[in-house]
């Protein structure tokens, strides 16, 4: 079985037990654990169809990970572990790369918030992290994903899967297509934000979601998680990133989801947010966090419908209109917030 070698290159043994993770969208990740030490691990096979130079990945986390322990980070660090061959990846017979990292006991993590309480620890943990590593030390952070926070290309990528689409997916989501482009523009001050250098660049974890924070038995927050596409951009993005992910009181592939904006947990997220992070912020990131989380929300929505356009090859799918229902679910989150929005 290939399994078996790539985990006898990172643990040396085939007495183990390995089971799925399933709620990754573009890993396949994997609990290992290894009965000659009792120890348990993560192994992940990394996607280099999205990830095209997966030795970047490695090299941010360890240097993310270098800048952590020199300072007063007060929560866990998950280490990359090496193979046999003294290398962090281990590459299999179709050379798709394998990577291994250790594994906090007693841990959990959520797929979507259960309470306001736990909203508030993980965007508090997220605010540690960001303070931490944006200290003001100078290292090189290489860009995994280029484009990714690039709204330009995202709105372009969603022109041309319009005009590309196969009739039957666009006569299937054409009362989502009309609501995104009634927003088209709603992106269109970040952008000039951004072309104009109004927003600072900062390392950002660019993937704050609730199921990247480690908790503990009592609910507090252990580690954040999932270092893959750390990078330079604003900020803003991992505030709105958590709002898309913390304040859906749905799951986020239920396309009959209504009234799923949670006030409460957005007040939760903006004020552990700010906890470590207020000082830190420009007038310009602090006045635009509102804006940011709508935006980031718009964003994901098209990214959902560019992709079911597309014919869903980009994210994980269970079943042909998956997208799409991730493209309602959004919409109605969108909704949500923004009429909660105009009302505060």
């Amino acid at each position: 079985m290939e399994l078996d070698l790539i985990v006898r290159k990172f643990i040396g043994t085939d007495h183990y037990d390995i089971h799925p993770i399933t709620n990754g969208l573009i890993n396949s990740t994997y609990l290992l654990e290894n009965y000659d030490n009792d120890k348990k691990y993560i192994l992940q096979k990394i996607n280099n169809l999205i990830f095209k130079n997966p030795s970047t990945i490695i090299i941010n986390h360890l240097l993310i990970n270098c800048l952590l322990q020199s300072h007063h980070y007060e929560l866990a660090i998950i280490d990359p572990i090496s193979a046999s061959t003294q290398e962090f990846l281990v590459h299999d017979e179709n050379e798709q790369p394998w990577r291994m990292q250790n594994y906090i006991e007693d841990s959990t993590t959520f797929l979507k918030v259960p309470s306001k309480e736990i909203a508030y620890e993980a965007a508090k943990a997220f605010s540690h992290f960001l303070d931490i590593v944006n200290t003001g030390d100078s290292i090189e952070i290489a860009d995994t994903l280029p484009d990714f926070i690039n709204f330009e290309k995202r709105i372009s990528d969603y022109k041309k899967a319009l005009r590309d689409a196969d009739p039957v997916l666009m006569e299937k989501a054409t009362g989502e297509i009309e609501l995104t482009n009634q927003l088209l523009t709603l992106p269109d001050k970040w952008i000039e934000l951004v072309k104009n250098k109004k927003l600072p660049e900062r390392i950002i974890h660019a993937d704050a979601k609730i199921s990247n924070i480690l908790f503990d038995e009592n609910a507090e927050a252990l580690a954040v998680i999932d270092m893959d596409t750390v990078m330079i951009s604003t900020i803003l993005y991992d505030f709105g990133t958590m709002i898309q992910s913390y304040t859906n009181t749905a799951n986020e592939d239920d396309g009959n989801a209504t009234d799923n904006f949670n006030p409460e947990i957005y007040k939760a997220v903006k004020e552990g947010f700010l906890f470590h992070l207020k000082e830190k912020l420009t007038p310009e990131e602090s006045e635009n966090l509102d804006y940011a989380a709508q935006v980031a929300i718009y964003i994901q929505e098209i990214r959902f419908l560019t992709d079911y356009l597309n014919g869903s090859t980009y994210y994980s799918t269970k079943y042909p209109d998956h997208n799409l229902d991730r493209t309602r679910n959004q919409l109605q989150l969108l909704e949500g917030l923004r009429e909660y929005l105009k009302n505060i």
